[in-house]
Parts: structure tokens; sequence; C-alpha cells
């Protein structure tokens, strides 16, 4: 928490507030512009001392009620709530947002060359285009939970085939690692810590990658897959935040002219999967069974996400 930028901020913005603007009579005696201290307090539902210890830098961490209470006592737009949060180390409502957009959505399905598909902190895929529909194993089909990618690859019915590769697994640990980074930055997300203890419970694998304490937030990754009906694709993992959300769209990208891309172009023409169609999947090194007409449940587990 930095109380020096905290008091600043509080007295610049108490300063550009007229009484006028949130209801209060401006009065014949004021000295300088803007509220007085003891109305902000009033305003927002705390003692006058409190807020005067704040705006000399000496008080104690504002609760987020408190942050909240402020921001509407000081009229703060979107921007400037956020910026009030950080300040004190805490994440804004909005950047908590699980939620997806309209736009967002428009966005995903204009990206009609490449499979793409938007994530929470707990890496729960939230939507998709139809792209990352086809050639992650149709998601539309899949339940809730299986669309969570840590939860499916730690405690998954293949789960020990698929940490067994250590292309898989030195993903996963970077996943856990960005799982870790979260949960720093919002310590009473309960569903973030919820996630954390059913996987510590279920996945001993889990358990030790969350042991290594690693903390590192996602990046552009090179990610080699084995598609049933491709054979070997390689791409770019971009990952993309969404400003304003805990919202993350994840984008595979392939080199111009590639064969990734070609097969990339055949997903995109196919003929949309029905229930006649057999469902494919990718495979991973070593699974040489047949996958023709294999429940999508299992795509999951065997590298879908890499």
């Amino acid at each position: 928490m930095d109380r020096r930028q905290l008091a600043d901020f509080l007295r610049v913005r108490r300063a550009a507030i007229r009484p006028g603007d949130v209801g209060l009579p401006e009065g014949p005696r004021r000295r300088t512009p803007g509220l007085r201290r003891q109305e902000v307090a009033q305003l927002a539902g705390i003692s006058v001392e409190y807020y005067i210890r704040l705006e000399q830098a000496r008080g104690p961490k504002p609760s987020r009620q408190v942050l909240g209470a402020l921001a509407r006592a000081l009229v703060l737009d979107r921007d400037q709530r956020a910026h009030l949060f950080h300040l004190v180390d805490e994440l804004p409502e909005s950047e908590s947002s699980r939620e997806v957009s309209p736009t967002v959505r428009n966005l995903l399905a204009g990206l009609d060359d490449f499979p793409a598909y938007a994530i929470d902190a707990c890496y729960d895929i939230l939507a998709w285009n139809g792209l990352a529909d086809r050639f992650m194993g149709y998601l539309s089909r899949l339940t809730r939970e299986q669309r969570n990618i840590l939860r499916t690859n730690f405690t998954g019915p293949h789960a020990s085939a698929v940490l067994a590769d250590p292309h898989t697994s030195a993903f996963l640990q970077d996943c856990v690692a960005d799982l870790r980074a979260s949960l720093a930055r919002s310590p009473g997300d309960a569903k973030l810590r919820g996630l954390v203890e059913e996987l510590l419970r279920a996945s001993p694998e889990f358990g030790q990658m969350w042991a290594d304490h690693r903390v590192a937030v996602r990046k552009v990754q090179t990610k080699r897959v084995h598609h049933h009906d491709f054979g070997p694709l390689e791409f770019d993992c971009q990952v993309l935040d969404v400003p304003g959300s805990a919202v993350r769209l994840i984008v595979y990208v392939p080199q111009p002219d590639s064969p990734t891309a070609a097969a990339f172009a055949s997903l995109r023409e196919a003929t949309p999967v029905t229930i006649a169609a057999p469902v494919r999947r990718l495979r991973a090194p070593g699974d040489g069974h047949h996958a023709g007409n294999r429940p999508s449940s299992l795509l999951l587990a065997r590298r879908v996400f890499l």
C-alpha cells in the first residue's frame, strides 16, 4: 500500500468535487474549492478522524468496503476507482469479473482463422469460437466442470498419461505458477481458493507443483500437438488480457502458409458436428488408440488445451 500516493490522490479528488455535485449546499464561507474533509467522511460513512489520517498518509489500509464508499463519495469514474483500489494493492470489483462481454464474444466469433477462447483466473473456459470448438474436441458438448483446464488435466480419467508427457507437465507447471500469481492478487477470491483446495486434495502432482511456490503470469508459448486427422501441428498460444476484467483470450496462431495454417483452414470449412458425426480428438504421444467415436470428455485429458 502506497500511503503517500493514496493521500495525494484523495486530496486532489476532494478538491475537484463541488458541493453541488454531491447534493450539498455551496455555503458562503468556503475558503478553498472542493469538499471539506468532514463532508467526504459523512458521504462515505466513515469517521472524520479516520479520513484525516488517510489524507495525512497515517491511516491503516482501508477495507474494500471503505474504498467503495470513498469512490462513491468522490464521484470517481471507472478508471479513477480502479486506481484507488490499486493504490492499496486491491483488485477492483470490475477486474475480478468473470463475465464475458458481448464485445468479447463478437471478437471471438470474428476470429474465424484461429481457434480462440476465453478463460478466467481459474482456467474455466467461458466462451469460444467455432474453430476452437472443433479443434479442442467440441467444447459445447462438455459440462462446466469438464471445461476447467486444470481440473481435467490433473484429475481427469487420463491424468496419469497426460502428466507423464514432459511437454504437458511443463505447460501445467506454468499454469500452476500463473494460478498462484492470481491468488496472490486476489487472496479473498473464494472460487480461486476453492479450486486450489480441491486440486490439493485430488492430485498429488498438483500438490508437488504448488509446493514449488513458482509465480509467473502466462505469456505467449509455442505449442506442439498431434492431431488425429492432421498429424503434428505447431502454433503460438497467444494470451491477451481483457482490460477491466479477470478474463483472458487464448488464441492459437500458426505461421502463415504452414501445415498448421492449412489444418486450421480445413477445420474451419468442416461441417459442424452432429450426433451422427464422429468426434475427433488430439492424440497424446504414444497413444495408438483410434479416436473415432470416443466421448468428447476424453479429449480434454489428452492435451487438448496445449
